[in-house]
């Protein structure tokens, strides 16, 4: 960071001892430890809150975007064409109320297999129709 060589700290080193004395010199290094380290402290809580207010921001853009397409949905699709999902019961557990969903659930998808297949056997006869072996054969 202050790009200081080993001959820079002798020198550092050699005036501290000069003019701090050998006596003082471990009380001056403990201060010195300190104030570093309160300044450390001081720039990681800065660092960490501004990363939470990069987040908050980062988080409601979304939000806003998110809340855009919502409503770009919802005006294409407005809510008196949506018919409500049946509550389920509360006397059930939701694995019966699945269970009970799909059951319902199943003559519809039958009768719409039914449609399907009736719509498929009339575009193409021939092939609702089982062939033998031999008949395509000429």
């Amino acid at each position: 960071m202050f790009d200081i060589g080993a001959t820079e700290l002798l020198v550092i080193a050699i005036v501290a001892i000069l003019v701090i004395g050998p006596k003082d010199m471990p009380l001056a290094l403990r201060t010195a430890g300190r104030w570093i380290g309160k300044i450390r402290q001081v720039s990681s809580h800065f660092r960490t809150g501004l990363d939470a207010m990069i987040r908050e921001a980062e988080i409601e853009e979304m939000d806003k975007k998110w809340r855009e397409r919502n409503a770009e949905i919802m005006a294409k699709h407005p809510a008196d064409q949506m018919q409500p999902l049946d509550a389920p019961d509360p006397a059930l557990s939701a694995a019966e109320a699945r269970a009970a969903h799909t059951e319902a659930a199943k003559p519809a998808r039958a009768a719409e297999e039914t449609q399907a297949d009736r719509a498929s056997a009339d575009e193409h006869p021939a092939a609702s129709e089982p062939r033998l072996p031999l008949e395509g054969r000429d």
